[in-house]
């Protein structure tokens, strides 16, 4: 047997034949609902591991290597089951059926005005009262093959949970490639008229743990969607250039966190959806991190109109792994998704569903080391 390295890939030649690690587990992580929650381990053959619950369709843990080939947590999250039964900042979870927020609760759908639970202040959040990110999703599919190991859940929404129309079925897919990719793949489908708006709430850390200030960013977005007082999208449109929203040249997430300006103050920092730089629904590149200690960078690409960037300006005493409190700041996400309060802004990209349509859609994190 000759162990050797190629291509940042650890593997093994036997037999002059080449055997790839890509592995699939499945752990029992006890019920809620009624329904037995599993965890799942993604493995490639870099030796990166992704978890994946079944509770919340949540991205627990993702461990993959720094510049010096040691592996580590890059994902904030929890130990089990019971810890995430007490998620109020989301981490990691399936947002759905709309996430992000919707005016005072409030969205008409051909004329149907319908009145949805306000779970932050005034507002609509991240599927209401009890979302997507508290159900337990059905295993469809897993599959370990040559170069990717990917499971499917999904979940049947009824017609009338949390007060919107249509029972719609969703679906998506969670792949690890051996291009070190998270790959997240969604559809959805309705029997009446509704509304959808699905991403995944993961919080990164490159370094595993600390303030996130020193992570360099750069992000395909040459304009915003600013808010009002109560986060709720003003309706307008503005450029970055010439505020602290301008990413697109890399630069440190806390170099303007903090700026003398109403819309960091408003968010504590940045919590707002930026316009991705590419034609509606095509396939492109949303931005890029980098941390120069561990070397670990993060490409993102989507599907998406939108990418909402938060600085986690909430965390602060959310209960992390071990029980121990978060700090402000001590994680990022890049939720690609549409924009906040689109039912009610016609002139913002639709996201309507209807009878006889699919949703799609595809976010990819890519992981390297430079």
């Amino acid at each position: 047997m000759l162990f050797y390295i190629a291509n940042a890939t650890i593997v093994f030649k036997i037999c002059n034949e080449m055997i790839e690690t890509t592995q699939i587990e499945k752990t029992s992580w006890g019920t809620n609902q009624g329904k037995e929650v599993f965890l799942y381990t993604l493995t490639n053959a870099l030796g990166s591991q992704l978890q994946v619950a079944t509770y919340g369709g949540i991205l627990v843990s993702f461990k993959t290597a720094d510049k010096a080939g040691n592996f580590g947590e890059v994902l904030l999250g929890k130990d089990n089951l019971e810890d995430y039964l007490d998620n109020t900042c989301y981490l990691g979870v399936i947002a759905g059926r709309f996430a992000n927020r919707i005016a005072k609760g409030k969205v008409t759908i051909d004329g149907t005005e319908y009145t949805l639970a306000t779970n932050n202040g005034e507002n609509f959040l991240h599927g209401g009262a009890k979302g997507f990110d508290q159900k337990v999703w059905d295993v469809v599919e897993e599959k370990s093959e040559k170069g990717t190991t990917s499971l499917v859940l999904s979940y049947v929404s009824a017609d009338g949970e949390e007060n919107l129309p249509g029972t719609m079925t969703t679906q998506v897919k969670y792949s690890l490639t051996d291009e070190n990719e998270i790959v997240l793949e969604y559809t959805a489908t309705t029997d009446k008229k509704t509304v959808i708006n699905l991403t995944s709430h993961p919080y990164f850390n490159l370094k595993g743990e600390g303030d996130i200030a020193d992570v360099d960013l750069k992000l395909n977005c040459q304009y915003f969607t600013p808010i009002d007082e109560t986060c709720i999208p003003t309706g307008e449109i503005i450029a970055v250039k010439g505020t602290p929203f301008d990413f697109t040249e890399t630069k440190k997430i806390g170099l303007e966190i903090d700026a003398d300006y109403e819309q960091n103050r408003i968010g504590v920092g940045y919590d707002h959806n930026l316009v991705i730089n590419k034609p509606y629904g095509e396939f492109g590149f949303a931005g890029e991190a980098y941390d120069a200690t561990t070397g670990r960078a993060m490409s993102v690409y989507t599907t998406e109109p939108g990418i909402q960037f938060y600085t986690g300006n909430w965390l602060e005493g959310e209960k992390g792994r071990n029980q121990t409190p978060l700090i402000k700041r001590e994680g990022f996400c890049l939720e690609a998704q549409h924009y906040p309060d689109t039912p009610n802004q016609p002139h913002f990209p639709s996201a309507d569903l209807n009878p006889g349509e699919t949703y799609t859609q595809k976010t990819v994190y890519k992981f390297f080391v430079k």
